[in-house]
């Protein structure tokens, strides 16, 4: 057996991953980025200017800048939202994640590509990961390294969590399923700056469409934590009602999104979660870009506090720093997608609140900073007030 130890394993090369493999590496780690062949995530390609500042992402995996938003209602209601002072960033993610496991390699990170199998111990107590890799179509072989840490970033289905932490077989999650198409030329309908969201009972019974610009091509998509909904049915639909039927498609794409973070992401020994792993996909959005690096981050630094101190208790603050910067976020959007994603009656409300310039300004503020506005506290009196009338119907619709 390969008695090559490592400090640090990382199983993934997604967002979270890769993010925690450059950061560990960029220490002075041993660190082996270990990702699976022919991974992709279906994902509406969104990142705020807080990642591109915070991560130095270069401008060229920008394919698109939105610069407004559309929210478009089950009577389509269309409410047209200017992105002020800002953009949501575009990225294709098949470049964006291969260009951050390069820059984990720039770091010092190796890089195996292989499937994850199993974790298993040492006669030192050293963990042991297992892993298939394959030379050829038809010859897998399996293989093995030691791992002082492991950082388990392999996706909403993770099987590092699975065997090692305790409870993460509870998760539960939003299917989702979009269309890369290639983008219409010269298609008054369709704004190349513009996202448009569909909330519509048609579309989605719990969730939302999308449509979505990638400068040459689009995403097309839509979700739901109904296993039983057709949500190729739907996106059909969707391309229907957004006149895009007839555009070449490119690829189709679907994986279940973990929708709330996982309650224990460590197994206090060597184990720490990160990304959709952990469960840090944000509810009523389902952003997860942004929350898979920062996860990323934070489990690189617990592990790193871990490395230095000798002491694996370290390993909570993964979780700890996370909920501290984004629980408050996390619960506020969860309480917003189980109120107004439940029919299309609320449905229908909630797109009229969006034309509400003060829900606008705050709501893009909190995403492109990754915080709750805190500087006018009368904006939010004001909004408490409206969602009320909303709620109880004082306002029509």
């Amino acid at each position: 057996m390969d008695t090559n130890t490592y400090d640090v394993v990382v199983i993934g090369g997604g967002p979270a991953g890769a993010t925690a493999a450059a950061d560990l590496a960029g220490k002075g780690n041993r660190v082996l980025l270990l990702d699976r062949l022919g991974r992709v995530k279906p994902c509406g390609g969104a990142i705020p200017p807080r990642l591109i500042k915070d991560f130095e992402i270069p401008d060229h995996l920008l394919v698109a800048k939105s610069k407004k938003a559309r929210m478009i209602s089950p009577k389509d209601n269309r409410v047209d939202i200017p992105i002020e002072g800002g953009f949501v960033g575009m990225v294709n993610r098949n470049e964006f994640d291969e260009w951050l496991r390069v820059r984990a390699q720039s770091q010092g990170a190796e890089r195996q590509q292989g499937t994850f199998e199993r974790v298993t111990k040492d006669m030192d107590g050293i963990s042991r990961v297992h892993f298939e890799v394959r030379e050829g179509k038809f010859n897998p072989l399996h293989r093995s390294v030691r791992a002082r840490f492991i950082v388990g970033a392999d996706g909403a289905n993770s099987e590092v969590a699975k065997q090692t932490i305790k409870g993460a077989e509870k998760t539960k999650y939003v299917f989702a399923y979009h269309e890369i198409v290639k983008s219409p030329e010269k298609d008054p309908n369709h704004d190349p700056d513009r996202c448009d969201v569909y909330y519509r009972g048609t579309l989605s019974p719990d969730f939302y469409g999308w449509v979505f610009p990638h400068g040459d091509t689009m995403s097309i998509g839509t979700g739901s934590a109904d296993k039983g909904y057709s949500l190729k049915s739907a996106v059909t639909r969707l391309r229907e009602t957004a006149g895009l039927q007839d555009v070449q498609t490119l690829r189709r794409e679907g994986a279940p999104i973990p929708l709330k973070p996982l309650p224990r992401w460590d197994n206090a020994q060597d184990v720490v979660l990160a990304g959709d792993a952990a469960g840090v996909v944000a509810p009523s959005s389902g952003e997860g870009i942004y929350y898979a690096m920062v996860g990323g981050r934070f489990a690189a630094q617990a592990v790193q506090r871990c490395i230095e101190s000798g002491d694996a208790k370290y390993l909570k603050q993964a979780r700890k720093q996370f909920m501290k910067a984004h629980g408050r976020v996390f619960w506020v959007l969860g309480i917003m997608q189980y109120f107004w994603y439940v029919n299309d009656k609320r449905r229908e409300r909630f797109v009229k609140i969006c034309e509400d310039k003060d829900v606008q300004k705050l709501t893009f503020d909190a995403y492109m900073n990754k915080e709750l506005v805190r500087s006018d506290p009368m904006a939010h009196v004001r909004i408490f007030f409206k969602d009320l009338a909303h709620l109880f119907g004082l306002i029509r619709t």
